[in-house]
């Protein structure tokens, strides 16, 4: 639920954000070139269903999806600042290093910006 306008913006934001580190997460699959040996159905799997089951509360801006979503955003970010660091600047990993963190700063601005106000 969005309590103002605000609250829409910011959602919207994380909204794009959220669909930019999946893209991100799909394009570094498959380039510079998919790992060989290694299925993709099961890369993908392991990259994407974690992030997956928050589609909906994001889309729709709930509170309690975007506290979630911040937990599992942590290890996202970690691996690819590990992942950027050893590859000694990727283009892949830093890009969604700078996109997890960017999510997750959405997400706690939305959080702050659409709390409930009590009297």
């Amino acid at each position: 639920m969005l309590n103002n306008p605000k609250a829409r913006t910011t959602a919207q934001l994380a909204t794009a954000l959220y669909v930019a580190v999946l893209v991100t997460l799909l394009v570094t699959t498959f380039y510079p070139a998919p790992v060989e040996g290694v299925s993709i159905a099961l890369m993908l799997s392991v990259k994407l269903l974690p992030l997956l089951p928050f589609a909906v509360p994001v889309a729709r801006g709930h509170n309690r999806g975007y506290i979630w979503m911040s937990f599992v955003l942590i290890f996202y970010f970690t691996q690819a600042v590990v992942s950027a660091w050893l590859s000694e600047g990727a283009v892949g990993p830093v890009v969604l290093t700078v996109l997890t963190f960017l999510l997750f700063t959405v997400a706690m601005i939305h959080l702050k910006v659409n709390r409930r106000l009590t009297a």
